[in-house]
């Protein structure tokens, strides 16, 4: 039997949409305005937007928590609704909210949640999985008396039991410490280094430029852009120079007179400048001509936050209808149980 080829994109949506029906609270509401979204084979893929803008809307989605309302999407090419079974046996999602049976050993939940997606017991790797994120000497521990941090690992350790292509991390490290992110984070690379796309949400704009190779910001529903990390950098042609001179100056020299030069010090200089216009070469040469010497200089690029804040023009906005702990009005058929397994 021949194996089948895998495909380009891990995740892709085409014309993604969600209204939620009005209701006493409110008007109706469109959550997803018609999203194109793909996440390619392989990636670490940010998807990144203001409160309220549809972020985890689209996740549970592709989760099967919620139903599109127009557009399609696809899991590792299976479709969320004509082919549910493949497309959630793809994916793994680690939520945000903490939502663990106070009881259930880590080890219990697990098993459990191995069984829910018919892991046969000979392929189950639960303890490989409680080891590999340092909970193998909590695995008969109740869930409540895990730390904080401990149950967000364990959070991860319950969406990998089935061996998903696809890991859907929504907000993974808020809320938890310097050294447990790294942890989290040093385990997700080790994860995609082995072939698994990830699929991440945050607020922490400097962790998204640090580990995603593509980023995706949506703001309104709809999707802004999505382009690779060096790409998406490179949209504001902005550049700061800071030039520290070897004596006091009254005012910027003249000879700088071509940018938009600041002087917070008087031995101090801060030239903004357009780097595909500018090389930093023409500012030096000013400054030597000016007749000063440079003591120290440190250059500044655009950040992810500055072409963030460019693209959704504010980080505020109304927040989307409650997710993962509640279910969308319009699933009707889905219902989540829960039981004791059996000792």
């Amino acid at each position: 039997m021949t194996t089948p080829k895998p495909p380009r994109y891990a995740v892709e949506t085409i014309g993604l949409t969600k209204t939620y029906a009005a209701s006493r609270d409110g008007p109706a509401k469109r959550a997803l305005d018609s999203a194109d979204l793909a996440v390619p084979r392989g990636s670490i893929f940010g998807l990144l937007g203001p409160n309220g803008a549809g972020k985890s809307t689209l996740i549970n989605i592709l989760a099967g928590l919620v139903i599109k309302s127009d557009g399609s999407a696809r899991v590792w090419d299976s479709d969320i609704e004509t082919d549910m079974r493949r497309a959630r046996s793809a994916i793994g999602v680690v939520p945000q909210e903490i939502n663990l049976d106070a009881f259930f050993t880590p080890r219990e939940v697990l098993e459990t949640q191995a069984g829910l997606y018919a892991v046969p017991r000979r392929d189950r790797r639960t303890m490989e999985i409680l080891d590999a994120l340092g909970l193998g000497d909590k695995a008969d521990s109740a869930a409540r008396s895990l730390s904080g941090g401990m149950r967000r690992r364990l959070l991860v350790a319950k969406a990998l039991v089935h061996s998903p292509p696809v890991l859907v991390l929504d907000e993974p490290t808020a809320g938890v410490d310097v050294e447990l992110r790294q942890q989290l984070w040093a385990y997700f690379r080790d994860l995609n280094r082995a072939g698994v796309t990830i699929m991440l949400t945050t607020h922490y704009l400097e962790e998204a430029q640090e580990l995603c190779d593509h980023i995706a910001i949506i703001n309104h529903g709809k999707v802004v852009v999505s382009e690779t990390t060096p790409k998406l950098l490179g949209r504001l042609d902005r550049k700061e120079l800071a030039i520290v001179v070897d004596r006091d100056l009254a005012a910027p020299p003249p000879e700088l007179g071509g940018w938009d030069v600041e002087m917070p010090s008087p031995r101090r200089l801060v030239v903004r400048f357009q780097p595909s216009v500018t090389p930093v070469g023409q500012i030096l040469d000013a400054v030597a001509k000016a007749g000063l010497e440079i003591a120290d200089l440190t250059t500044e690029e655009a950040d992810l936050e500055d072409v963030f804040l460019r693209l959704t023009g504010s980080v505020f906005a109304a927040e989307e209808p409650t997710l993962m702990g509640k279910a969308d009005p319009q699933a009707e058929t889905l219902s989540v149980t829960r039981s004791r397994p059996s000792p």
